[in-house]
């Protein structure tokens, strides 16, 4: 039996400076997404778009959805084979490609450095990428390659 699990969130468009969308350049990208029991995320258009560098744009939403998944299947993996994680960063980058008036994602490449306790594990602690990248649901709705270039490197006492 599959299991089924359900999601809300609400965006409301705040960006109406008056005039609605009556010429492409007079009404705002602003944009609030909340979900139940959670803080607002104020999001925009990228600034190529018009929309405000500030605020977090979709294309950077969704790199950091995958960048989330991944590090939240890794370390999962983590603790059921035995390694204990004492840091990860990931500076991940995307790629989107922009025709005519459509666009879309060519690539992701996540960049994890990982911080694990036992020497003798690294090589363990690498492999482990791969079991994450099979596990995120997220990189495997997506229909372009989310590639990946991890570090391991052991905590100094």
């Amino acid at each position: 039996m599959k299991a089924a699990h359900d999601y809300a969130v609400r965006v409301t468009w705040t960006g109406n400076r008056g005039t609605g969308t009556s010429h492409y350049r007079e009404y705002g990208r602003e944009h609030r997404i909340e979900a139940t029991g959670k803080p607002a995320i104020e999001g925009s258009a990228d600034p190529t778009f018009h929309g405000d560098a500030e605020r977090w744009n979709p294309e950077e939403m969704l790199l950091a959805a995958l960048s989330q998944c991944h590090m939240l299947s890794y370390l999962h993996a983590a603790v059921t084979n035995g390694i204990t994680v004492t840091d990860y960063t990931d500076d991940a980058v995307g790629v989107m490609e922009q025709a005519g008036s459509g666009g879309r994602f060519t690539s992701a490449t996540l960049r994890p450095r990982v911080t694990i306790t036992d020497a003798s594990q690294v090589a363990l602690a690498q492999s482990l990428h791969e079991e994450a990248e099979r596990n995120c649901f997220i990189a495997a709705s997506v229909n372009f390659p989310v590639g990946h270039e991890p570090e391991t490197v052991v905590a100094s006492d």
